[in-house]
């Protein structure tokens, strides 16, 4: 069993020692989309950021069971399909598909278990009467009220004053500012499930404690999601489950920061700044996604900018291109022996390569810090490219990369990076940033051609000003020794 990880967790506002309630299991819930329109690469970032999580939990050795969640009859839905004319039931079930759809180009793994708010009214229901029963709800006019004043511990996570707040939810009834909904009386033309207080819908909140005690039960390990969950949502997802299955509910809460535009919002639909997850897709491989989320600390905000796929491309291109320079190398020496007739720049490759796994682990392992676990390998990958200029490398250098070579395999393993073969992630880079930029791939081509037939006639002015017309293009041209290879330049500067 690995050494145990640290986590700060959102209640204490510690990072804390990991440890789960059965030694080798854990138990997340992470929760998912509300299914009124598409995936933007905000909501992207927290998808993202626990399919690492889980992967990289299976990898050091845990049982990981994984729940989550569809929101897929709620107010927005509703709203949205009004202005459309349109059934709700069947625009949540379109973005259903939508997402599963970008959550497979994400190359996100499947979670255990996907339940849907509208597939889970029992557990809801059985849930509200247990807290009815407990003195800790309330109906009143066919809807059901959580009372905030009957949980003591209301705001230790969000640290709110509860005299000081008001609930969104509002309609008769309500006995206290603060007091949100558990079951929503129905209204006219809107869908709704039979009750004991009358036809109706679960409110946002409950949903979630219902279907994590469904699939994970009493108290779960640990509870992910967006940092603008944890008012209202996770906070009342506490006093729900709490007072109604089992104390504590969560053992560690993970809150991923938030994507924020260079005008300091955050990114949102309401707000009209959103950058869809196929749309990116369209443009750029999805491990320039994941690279662009995991390059940075989960829980710091993430600056979003027109340039911060392409950087993401370029640090993957540069990972890529050494593993590549490594691969093609050959020799079967003494690595330690070798590295001294080599020189400073194979001991640094083989050094680096070594220490890498303990080093990578010990950043992970703290606080889930990729930042600092993929600078390790940034590290390795700048080492291997200065060594890859050594007249010797390439006939005899691969002792000296083997460890490197591991080093690639342990961060695909661990956060899904760099699982491509070489020349299909620069296929892949090829064809979607040519799309992009609206660039005719034949059109490149024939310029490469007449460059190359222009170079074996010796036109050698010729080939400069079909190499500089292919720079406008935003075209790089490599002559190398095994032939003329090209690459489209990721930025137009």
């Amino acid at each position: 069993m690995p050494a145990p990880l640290r986590l700060h967790n959102t209640l204490t506002r510690k990072v804390e020692e990991f440890v789960p309630l059965v030694p080798g299991k854990v138990s997340l819930y992470v929760c998912g989309m509300t299914v009124y329109d598409h995936c933007h690469v905000g909501h992207a970032r927290a998808m993202v950021v626990f399919d690492a999580f889980v992967r990289y939990l299976r990898l050091r050795g845990y049982e990981v069971t994984f729940v989550r969640n569809f929101t897929d009859v709620d107010d927005k839905i509703i709203a949205r399909a009004n202005e459309r004319g349109e059934d709700p039931n069947v625009l949540a079930q379109r973005y259903v598909d939508a997402f599963r759809a970008d959550a497979a180009g994400l190359g996100l793994v499947a979670p255990d278990h996907e339940p849907r708010v509208t597939e889970s009214m029992p557990e809801i229901i059985a849930l509200i009467v247990t807290l009815i029963d407990k003195g800790h709800a309330y109906a009143q006019d066919g809807s059901v009220w959580f009372s905030v004043s009957s949980y003591d511990e209301y705001g230790k996570l969000s640290h709110q004053k509860v005299e000081e707040l008001r609930s969104a939810d509002e309609a008769l009834g309500k006995r206290a500012p603060a007091d949100f909904a558990l079951w929503k009386a129905a209204k006219s033309g809107e869908p709704s499930w039979p009750s004991q207080w009358g036809p109706g819908r679960p409110g946002w909140h409950i949903e979630c404690s219902a279907m994590a005690n469904m699939h994970l039960g009493g108290t779960i390990d640990i509870h992910g999601g967006g940092l603008d969950l944890v008012f209202p949502h996770h906070e009342n997802e506490i006093a729900q489950s709490e007072c109604g299955i089992a104390r504590p509910y969560v053992g560690t809460w993970m809150h991923n920061g938030l994507l924020t535009m260079t005008s300091g919002q955050k990114m949102g639909k309401s707000l009209g700044n959103v950058i869809n997850v196929h749309s990116a897709l369209e443009a750029f491989p999805a491990e320039a996604l994941r690279l662009y989320y995991l390059h940075n600390h989960y829980r710091s905000p993430l600056p979003w900018s027109e340039d911060a796929l392409p950087e993401a491309l370029g640090m993957l291109s540069r990972l890529y291109d050494a593993r590549e320079k490594a691969e093609a190398m050959a020799g079967d020496d003494e690595p330690d022996a070798l590295a001294k007739e080599l020189g400073p720049d194979a001991a640094a490759v083989l050094e680096l390569g070594r220490a890498f796994p303990t080093k990578f682990h010990q950043a992970v392992d703290h606080d889930f810090n990729t930042a600092q676990g993929l600078a390790h390998l940034f590290e390795l990958a700048r080492a291997v490219n200065r060594f890859a200029n050594h007249k010797k490398a390439k006939s005899r250098g691969r002792p000296i990369v083997e460890a490197a070579l591991a080093a690639f395999i342990l961060v695909r393993d661990a956060f899904g990076l760099m699982a491509m073969p070489t020349h299909a992630f620069h296929s892949e880079v090829k064809a979607k940033r040519l799309a992009a930029l609206g660039l005719d791939r034949a059109h490149i081509e024939a310029l490469l051609s007449e460059r190359a037939a222009a170079r074996t006639t010796k036109d050698w002015p010729r080939a400069d000003t079909l190499r500089k017309e292919l720079e406008q293009l935003r075209i790089e041209v490599l002559d190398l020794p095994t032939g003329v290879e090209w690459r489209v330049r990721l930025t137009a500067d």
